[in-house]
């Protein structure tokens, strides 16, 4: 999809030289409010459409593109979550998978990590939009009631309660970005290599798994909670994955890898690290998930 809409915009054309001058953007708020690349890709594309259809000069072409992706990503996202009510197992965000040294800056990279966007499916729709607009993209109340339809100050209240509850439930971790790092290559490098004593030794007690096969790979049904069940579990998956590789790379600003079966991406997962060992794993499994991630790459572990 990202290759058709650039086509679309290729040529030097005054319209696609300004929808490109904001796709990074319009891209991070579509994908926040969704949680799927696919999705947010396809919001992007319509947006497209609607600005090479606009009638007359357009005054702020970023506010005016900013406003048709949020409300494109609102539509789509309430139809979203009543298919997901039914989804297998946990649902995991479509991770973001990008060269190991690429990251975005600290507050943006932590706003799209998997984990805070595990935290932003609970959140209403309209919570979910006006959270990101103001909390990771800085808009103001009135530029966001504008955008929404709504009052100033009911946008200040949504604004509140939203902040609030991501407060409430917002995971805090203390792990430097090498500390990350180091503790995300030496547990995967164990899981990869089946390691058990290894995974049990950097696993936190109270560590949680989640795993996303989407009914699709074999995935637990529910969260996993100690670093018994984990290992156990990791392990166990390990054994059913064949001639298995692992791929560094940055998923969601964070560290994580690309494990591999016979060349083919089978996993990515990424760990959120605290006191020097694991306390939170996400790994997506669903093939549907992981269509945009490169499968080429050559296992290196």
């Amino acid at each position: 999809m990202r290759r058709k809409l650039a086509a679309m915009t290729d040529g030097g054309d005054v319209c696609g030289d300004v929808f490109e001058e904001h796709r990074g953007r319009l891209f991070g708020i579509a994908y926040r409010i969704l949680g799927t690349v696919s999705d947010a890709e396809d919001v992007l594309q319509d947006a497209w459409l609607a600005w090479r259809q606009a009638k007359g000069p357009v005054a702020s072409p970023g506010a005016y593109l900013a406003r048709t992706v949020t409300n494109l990503a609102l539509n789509r996202l309430t139809s979203a979550r009543a298919r997901r009510e039914t989804y297998v197992g946990p649902w995991l965000p479509e991770p973001l998978v990008a060269a190991p040294d690429v990251a975005e800056e600290v507050e943006r990279a932590e706003s799209v990590s998997l984990a805070m966007l595990v935290v932003l499916e609970s959140l209403s729709p309209l919570e979910r939009a006006v959270f990101v607009l103001r909390e990771v993209f800085g808009y103001t109340h009135r530029e966001i009631a504008a955008d929404l339809g709504r009052s100033e100050a009911a946008v200040r209240q949504v604004a509140r309660r939203a902040r609030a509850h991501v407060a409430a439930r917002r995971p805090r971790f203390d792990a430097t970005d090498e500390e990350r790092r180091r503790v995300t290559e030496e547990f995967l490098h164990a899981a990869v290599t089946g390691d058990v004593a290894g995974m049990m030794k950097l696993l936190a007690p109270d560590v949680t798994v989640w795993t996303d096969g989407g009914g699709k790979r074999r995935a637990a049904l529910r969260p996993l909670h100690g670093a018994d069940n984990a290992a156990r579990w990791i392990a166990g998956v390990r054994t059913r994955i064949p001639e298995p590789g692992l791929r560094w790379a940055t998923v969601n600003g964070r560290p994580g890898a690309v494990i591999t079966s016979r060349g083919e991406t089978d996993t990515v997962v990424v760990l959120e690290v605290s006191g020097g060992r694991v306390a939170q794993i996400h790994a997506v499994r669903n093939p549907d998930k992981l269509r945009h991630v490169s499968a080429g790459w050559q296992a290196s572990w």
